[in-house]
C-alpha cells in the first residue's frame, strides 16, 4: 500500500474546521491569570450550540450542582472559568468532523473512547495533583489522527483497519506499516494547527511510548487514561485491546492500586452522563 506523503497530511489537516474565534481564545488564555469573565460570557453566549451543551453539562451529574444554572455566566461563576473552558473546547471539537461510512470504524465509538479518556485523565490528574483542564482536552483529542484518517483518507485507512484485524496488531504497527506514518504523529499536527499549548501536542505525540521511551509528564497521564479507558470498555468495542502500561510511566505517575480502584470507580459513575452530552 502506498504511504501518505507528509505533505499531503499537512494539507489536508490545513482543510480541516477551522475553531471558532471564542474557542481560539479561550485556548490560548489556557495559561493566562486575568481573564474578563463577564466578557467572555457574552461571547459563548452568542454561540447558540456552544451556550446549549455548556449549560446541559453543567446541569448535569457530572458536577452535581444542587439548583439549575441558567445562564453561561452563572456556569463560569459557580462551575469556574477552567471547566467551562474545558466544555466549550471539547464541544467544539466533537463537533469538528463529520462522519463517513467505514466498515471497520465506528464514530460513535471514536468518541466514547476520547470522552472515557478524558475523564479518566481528569481524575488521574485529580489524584496526582496535575491540571485537571490540560488532562481532560489532552485525553479527548488524544486520538484525533484516527479521525483524519477516517475522513481524509478512509480508503487507505480502511485497508488499514482490515490489516490490524488481519494480523491481530496494535493499531499503530497497522498504521506504520501501511500508511509509513501513524495516528499519533497526524494527532500532532492536528493539535499544532488548532494552537493547543505544545505539553498538550506532546501528550498526543507521546501517548504510546515505546519502550524505555521517556515522555512528558502530561502524555503519562494520558497513556495511562487511555489504557484505563479501554480496560473499563466505554467504546463498546468488541476488537479494543488493552495495551501494556510503559514501565517508565507507571514508576513516574505513582498511583498505587487504591488510587486506580477509585478512578476506575468515579470515572465510571461520570462516563456516561458526560458522552451522552457532549456526542449528540
Amino acid at each position: 500500500m502506498k504511504n501518505i506523503d507528509p505533505n499531503e497530511i499537512s494539507n489536508s489537516v490545513q482543510k480541516l474546521p477551522a475553531l471558532s474565534a471564542i474557542v481560539v481564545e479561550l485556548l490560548s488564555s489556557i495559561d493566562q491569570e486575568n481573564i474578563d469573565i463577564d466578557d467572555i460570557a457574552k461571547k459563548i453566549s452568542y454561540d447558540h450550540v456552544l451556550t446549549i451543551k455548556t449549560l446541559r453539562l453543567a446541569n448535569s451529574s457530572f458536577y452535581g450542582m444542587q439548583h439549575k444554572i441558567s445562564s453561561v455566566h452563572e456556569a463560569i461563576v459557580i462551575l469556574g472559568f477552567r471547566n467551562v473552558r474545558m466544555l466549550i473546547a471539547t464541544s467544539a471539537i466533537t463537533s469538528s468532523f463529520s462522519a463517513t461510512e467505514l466498515q471497520n470504524f465506528s464514530f460513535p465509538s471514536f468518541w466514547r473512547h476520547s470522552i472515557g479518556t478524558a475523564v479518566c485523565a481528569k481524575e488521574i490528574a485529580a489524584h496526582i495533583g496535575s491540571n485537571q483542564e490540560y488532562a481532560f482536552i489532552a485525553g479527548l483529542i488524544h486520538d484525533i489522527g484516527k479521525l483524519v484518517l477516517a475522513t481524509q483518507y478512509s480508503g487507505q485507512y480502511e485497508k488499514t483497519l482490515e490489516y490490524q484485524e488481519l494480523h491481530n496488531c496494535d493499531p499503530l504497527i497497522a498504521e506504520r506499516e501501511t500508511l509509513g506514518t501513524d495516528h499519533s504523529a497526524i494527532g500532532t499536527i492536528v493539535a499544532k494547527h488548532w494552537k493547543f499549548p505544545e505539553e498538550m501536542q506532546l501528550a498526543v505525540s507521546q501517548h504510546h511510548p515505546e519502550e524505555g521511551e521517556q515522555v512528558v509528564h502530561l502524555a503519562g497521564v494520558i497513556h495511562l487514561a487511555n489504557i484505563f479507558a479501554l480496560a473499563l470498555d466505554f467504546s463498546n468495542d468488541e476488537r479494543a485491546v488493552v495495551p501494556k502500561i510503559s514501565p517508565f510511566v507507571w514508576d513516574n505517575i505513582k498511583l498505587d492500586e487504591q488510587a486506580c480502584n477509585q478512578i476506575f470507580v468515579s470515572s465510571a459513575k461520570k462516563f456516561e452522563e458526560i458522552a451522552q452530552i457532549l456526542i449528540t
